[in-house]
């Protein structure tokens, strides 16, 4: 893994985060952007090396909503840019990771990404991003 490439953070309402945050981190945000497949509308804000992905889910059968009924809003999950997303998986799976999503799919802010159950790291949901080419 080459670094932490965002946190992403469930929101109820979008429009409202996106105001909080930019009032916390000094700008707004560069890109709202709607993953289809996934129900869910999100927007990222650049910190430092870092990024901060909010997400809102648009329907209430995506997982971002039934997280927030059962949670409520907060951390969603923290996302690690790979090189080798396959190489990735395969890695991980050896290791005793439980992969959710073994295909890697389309996510948002043009990456291909994989899912690793939060029962195998410690409550914590990992999503590991490869750039697409």
């Amino acid at each position: 893994m080459k670094k932490i490439e965002h946190i992403g953070i469930a929101v109820k309402d979008l429009e409202k985060s996106n105001e909080l945050f930019a009032s916390l981190f000094g700008k707004p945000h560069y890109k709202i952007e709607e993953v289809e497949s996934e129900g869910v509308k999100t927007s990222f804000f650049e910190v430092g090396e870092n990024k901060i992905e909010l997400l809102e889910g648009t329907n209430d059968n995506s997982p971002i909503s039934k997280f927030i009924a059962k949670k409520g809003e907060g951390i969603h999950h923290i996302a690690f840019a790979v090189e080798n997303i396959l190489d990735e998986v395969k890695r991980l799976k050896e290791e005793g990771f439980v992969v959710l999503n073994e295909t890697p799919k389309k996510g948002a802010d043009n990456k291909l990404v994989v899912f690793l159950h939060p029962k195998s790291t410690n409550g914590v949901l990992i999503e590991l991003c490869q750039e697409m080419e």
